[in-house]
């Protein structure tokens, strides 16, 4: 039996996320990122999201499967209870488990840090084409999250426009008195079998 690892991300992980991210840029809609980051910006963007927020990779026998982390949903302090996802999963390798239990250990950083309100942003095709399907919005929608609004033909990638929506999902009470958010610190290590 196969076991894979959620684990926090380290610097030295920079290459195998940047390979599991290209093909996205280079053959998807699914990010609006037109051009590969280098290698050194992919690294920079990655420590600067670890300085507050998880950055959770998925591992099994030693080979990186995806990735997932959170982020600011805006930078004012008033919204500290509220951040962004994101996700990918290798290539080959989706719907086999690995972005749910992803998903589901990032929930689990984000309660730690006392974290209220996830929220995705999602490329959503016009028409379903070669570059993007609803698949990523059907997952969101298993996960719990729900629909919030739809940014019309905002994105203009492989010579056709394509739609944004907002997905969010509620993770804790909203009190009037909330918890602080706190920077997430480590050690993360979930096992799934």
């Amino acid at each position: 039996m196969q076991v894979m690892h959620i684990r926090m991300a380290e610097a030295g992980d920079a290459r195998a996320l940047l390979d599991i991210y290209a093909p996205y840029v280079e053959k998807t809609a699914i990010t609006f990122e037109l051009e590969v980051p280098g290698l050194e910006e992919f690294g920079r963007r990655m420590i600067q999201t670890m300085k507050r927020y998880p950055f959770l990779v998925a591992e099994e026998n030693g080979e990186i499967l995806g990735y997932a982390y959170t982020g600011p949903f805006k930078e004012r302090a008033a919204y500290d209870w509220a951040v962004e996802t994101s996700i990918y999963v290798k290539m080959g390798k989706t719907k086999s488990g690995i972005g749910r239990s992803l998903y589901t250990s990032l929930e689990d950083a984000s309660r730690k840090q006392h974290v209220l309100n996830l929220n995705a942003c999602i490329a959503s095709p016009v028409v379903e084409d070669e570059y993007l399907t609803r698949n990523s919005i059907q997952f969101h929608e298993h996960f719990g999250y729900s629909m919030v609004g739809v940014f019309h033909l905002c994105g203009f990638k492989f010579g056709r426009w394509y739609d944004m929506v907002w997905m969010e999902k509620m993770i804790g009470q909203h009190t009037d008195s909330p918890d602080k958010v706190m920077a997430f610190k480590g050690p993360f290590f979930h096992q799934v079998e």
